[in-house]
């Protein structure tokens, strides 16, 4: 494992205010042949001077001048990464240490692997969308491709892309995302890789999550239509992934 190369691919929109305590949680947890992709998503607030002042090699910012989305640029990140595993990341979490070690071994015989959050400041397990529900990845469950995706459809599941990592021979596989994929490329991360059986879930946390207006993904309910829609969008996505 230790000449696997690692190459974190981030998205950052005028994150300046948390940016710092996750670049240092990350750089702390990569070798020293690895790589940190950052696309800078045209921010408006000091992010991108702040990335300037990182004198670290392993580091390569990719700033935008105009504003495309999370989920383009993610997409853009993940084209640019040179590594055999690619581990997503948001700007405003803090990593566990000993996440790079477990990603890379859950890639040993699957493509994609898929972990447990916790609350930064409290280490509580996330709160879960609808009251009894389990929210939480079970490793035994990795194989139950069907159930996952129905998971996934019913909103039940807690894929977040800043705890995934995707094997260097599936990304070609996952590469372009949908044009219709308007949000949540994590899903279609891990709709892909139930697809075609190639999932991996971890029992372990390995990311501590900041909880904050800004977050893309919130506990606030949708409405009808857009929860419609997005299901639709998850369905074109199954049909879409089984055919790569």
């Amino acid at each position: 494992m230790t000449d696997v190369r690692v190459s974190v691919c981030m998205a950052t929109y005028n994150g300046e205010a948390y940016l710092g305590e996750q670049l240092d949680s990350i750089l702390a947890e990569l070798a020293p042949h690895d790589e940190l992709i950052i696309v800078d998503d045209a921010s408006a607030d000091g992010t991108v001077a702040l990335l300037a002042t990182v004198e670290d090699a392993r580091v390569r910012v990719f700033p935008r001048d105009h504003n495309r989305g999370y989920v383009r640029t993610f997409e853009e990140a993940l084209q640019y990464a040179t590594g055999d595993v690619l581990m997503l990341a948001d700007q405003d979490d803090v990593w566990i240490p000993g996440r790079r070690a477990l990603f890379v071994a859950a890639l040993q015989n699957d493509a994609v692997a898929a972990s447990n959050l916790v609350l930064l400041g409290s280490d509580a397990p996330l709160v879960p969308p609808i009251p009894g529900i389990s929210w939480r990845l079970n490793a035994s469950q990795s194989g139950h491709s069907v159930r996952n995706e129905l998971r996934i459809l019913a909103g039940i599941i807690p894929y977040f892309g800043c705890a995934m990592a995707i094997r260097r021979d599936a990304v070609d596989r996952i590469l372009p995302f949908p044009d219709f994929l308007t949000e949540s490329h994590d899903l279609w991360i891990a709709t892909f890789a139930n697809a075609h059986r190639t999932m991996r879930h971890l029992d372990e946390p390995t990311l501590r999550r900041r909880l904050h207006e800004e977050n893309v993904s919130t506990a606030r309910p949708r409405g009808i239509v857009p929860v419609l829609r997005a299901r639709w969008m998850l369905l074109r996505a199954w049909l879409a992934a089984k055919k790569r």
